[in-house]
């Protein structure tokens, strides 16, 4: 099996940071917040904020403006029109029907472009429709046991990811393991 990680290893972007100004279109009063989401960003990609410190910070924000959209996986249908594209070339030219994807995304919006490509296994964070509450938030060291949850008893052949350093848990359980920056992708395990 060859799992991926998902924003800027599959897909040319962060998807969770291009999903904040779609929705600013839709409220603009979000404008607000770019800076906060911004610096969160840059803390996140340099390894500057842990898990725990991500959930008290950040998730008492996200999950209330998540409890007020009405249709997220609609939302979701729309933003993955537009943004598909953006599906590097590099995948589909090796995609496998085992693969398994472990993202920091939540899984509710994940689910459009994963149906899309025919990915039947993701694995990411989770959020109660009802409330918007994380449920979990697959990220780093919390991808592990969220992916053994779903596969227990699955070997990794190859792991792909832009950021060894935030994923290093998963490239320990990998045969082989490669960074993907850009189109380029160099073995590192």
């Amino acid at each position: 099996m060859n799992v991926y990680d998902f924003d800027n290893t599959i897909y040319k972007g962060e998807s969770p940071f291009q999903f904040f100004f779609y929705y600013i279109k839709k409220t603009p009063y979000l404008v607000k917040y770019i800076p906060k989401v911004i610096h969160a960003l840059m803390k996140y990609k340099a390894g500057k904020v842990t898990v725990e410190q991500a959930l008290s910070e950040y998730a008492p924000f996200v999950e209330d403006y998540l409890k007020s959209i009405p249709d997220l996986a609609a939302d979701a249908k729309d933003f993955w029109d537009k943004h598909e594209k953006n599906i590097k070339p590099f995948y589909k030219a090796q995609q496998k029907p085992d693969d398994v994807i472990v993202t920091a995304s939540p899984e509710i919006t994940m689910r459009e472009i994963c149906g899309r490509l025919g990915i039947k296994h993701c694995v990411g964070s989770q959020i109660d429709k009802k409330t918007g509450k994380i449920t979990r938030l697959c990220m780093r060291s919390r991808k592990v046991p969220a992916f053994l949850a779903e596969f227990p008893d699955a070997h990794i052949d190859e792991f792909y990811t832009d950021s060894p350093k935030n994923d290093a848990p998963l490239i320990e359980l990998a045969d082989r393991a490669f960074k993907v920056k850009g189109n380029k992708i160099t073995r590192i395990k």
